[in-house]
């Protein structure tokens, strides 16, 4: 259409280029916002890519200057068109540095909040770590005080042949007591999550911010491996599961706690083996004695007769343990051995031991 118009009608320039420009907003258009900048964005786009490039559109444009304006010919002066053309790139090359350096102010604020953000949680989480270590030095047992020294060299002499038999004893209370934190609900509270158990199945409690979304977490469970993550933010929880678990039978979900203004995830995972007791959740982390795990008895009576007495058997172990007593396979050993002397007297079985 544009070029069967006659001289009279074509795109006259020259007064453009001579006329006081209008004043222009910050953006750039008389009383503009930024949307009317880029409203030509899209055709833009499509000429560039169907030319090939930028250079081709340039030179396109401007033969379309030549070809059918006076931009070239009718200018008040010889470096009218020149000027105007310098004009407009300064003008943009302005615009582009002044958005450069917002961007970068942007990104280094952003960069100063999260590191702000990293320091509030390491100090956090290395001022529980702190608390949940006072609180496990006020809760180790003071040592035993040391054994009186003997007043008569005969009764030093008898005391000094029976150490080794009391530091035996001694060593296996120790042992028979185990090691570890004492369990909280048969589990334990630590410093990014907690968990609790049973012998079917555990619970692993994640605290997350308010009013996260279920589509913000990413929640991994495998056979053996868990991940919780807030996307966006470090994993909670990443790493190998202690024991396997039945996949098919383990869920999670998310509800309000309105009593600390958060979230909680909670994680339930039944376990392969529904006849052990686990002493952490993830490998590496801080683990529970479980010699002093405590059964809900409660609920011996829903086992059937074979597993009922297998947990019977576990905890009354337990407690011999704890007591420094056999166990009931250690027991009937001694029994066997007590009615194989019986019955072979003439058999000296002084220096006999059971393994």
């Amino acid at each position: 259409w544009f070029a069967g118009r006659t001289q009279v009608e074509r795109v006259k320039t020259a007064s453009c280029l001579t006329s006081p420009l209008p004043k222009l907003s910050p953006l750039g258009t008389p009383g503009t916002a930024r949307m009317d900048d880029e409203r030509f964005d899209g055709m833009y786009m499509q000429l560039a890519s169907q030319m090939g490039g930028l250079d081709p559109l340039l030179d396109s444009f401007f033969g379309f200057l030549r070809r059918k304006t006076d931009f070239f010919t009718n200018a008040a002066t010889p470096e009218a068109a020149q000027e105007s053309v310098l004009k407009a790139f300064q003008k943009n090359k302005d615009r582009s540095l002044e958005d450069a350096r917002e961007k970068a102010a942007k990104e280094k604020k952003r960069k100063a909040d999260e590191e702000k953000r990293r320091a509030r949680l390491k100090a956090e989480k290395e001022a529980k770590q702190q608390r949940a270590e006072e609180s496990r030095v006020e809760e180790a047992p003071a040592p035993a005080p040391p054994p009186a020294k003997a007043e008569e060299e005969g009764e030093a002499s008898g005391e000094a042949s029976s150490a080794p038999s009391a530091d035996s004893a001694a060593a296996e209370s120790e042992e028979g007591e185990g090691k570890g934190l004492v369990p909280v609900k048969n589990g334990a509270i630590l410093d990014n999550y907690s968990w609790t158990q049973t012998l079917q199945d555990l619970q692993v409690i994640v605290a997350i911010p308010k009013g996260t979304r279920t589509k913000f977490l990413d929640v991994q469970i495998l056979k053996q491996w868990l991940k919780v993550q807030v996307k966006g933010s470090d994993a909670v929880i990443e790493g190998e599961l202690h024991k396997p678990i039945k996949m098919e039978d383990s869920t999670w979900s998310v509800e309000d706690n309105p009593v600390d203004d958060n979230r909680l995830l909670t994680i339930s995972l039944s376990k392969a083996n529904q006849m052990e007791w686990w002493n952490c959740v993830i490998a590496g982390d801080p683990e529970i004695n479980t010699q002093k795990v405590e059964p809900e008895n409660s609920k011996l009576s829903d086992l059937d007769g074979e597993t009922r007495q297998t947990v019977e058997k576990m905890m009354y172990d337990q407690r011999q343990k704890a007591a420094g007593l056999p166990t009931a396979d250690e027991q009937s050993k001694q029994d066997m051995l007590k009615k194989f002397m019986e019955q072979h007297p003439e058999m000296d079985f002084s220096k006999a031991k059971i393994s």
